[in-house]
């Protein structure tokens, strides 16, 4: 029962890992252009997708961890799946990897996490503070 309910938790993770893969697997040719904000669109789908990941990696990690290590761990997960990302892309047709994108995608789950980890620490302080 255990062994599932880990396995539960990173589900989220392992699906924004398959939507972050099959969106980068698609050719430039194939990618719509959003005229006048194209790049906010673009970049901004980078932040987020790599917030949610970051978050999901936080939320899969154990519970028993310290909410900073659980938080520097998906940061560090993050990147590391960033960067085989770009890697990935760069194999893509008509598609490049870049270090701005790696930094985007840092930036989105450096956002995030600190987010989370500032509300997990919060929440636990005033969970305990009633007892």
């Amino acid at each position: 029962m255990f062994a599932f309910r880990s396995l539960f938790r990173w589900a989220p993770a392992v699906v924004m890992m398959g939507l972050i893969f099959i969106a980068s697997s698609t050719p430039a040719s194939q990618i719509p252009y959003f005229g006048a904000i194209d790049l906010l669109v673009k970049k901004g789908g980078h932040a987020i997708g790599y917030a949610l990941l970051g978050l999901s990696y936080f939320f899969a990690l154990p519970g028993r961890l310290s909410i900073p290590y659980r938080a520097v761990m998906a940061l560090l997960m993050a990147v590391l799946f960033s960067l085989s990302d770009e890697f990935h892309q760069s194999f893509v047709e008509g598609r490049t990897s870049t270090v701005r994108d790696v930094l985007i995608d840092t930036g989105g789950a450096t956002l995030a996490l600190f987010a989370a980890a500032i509300y997990s620490s919060s929440s636990k302080s005033s969970s305990n503070s009633g007892s």
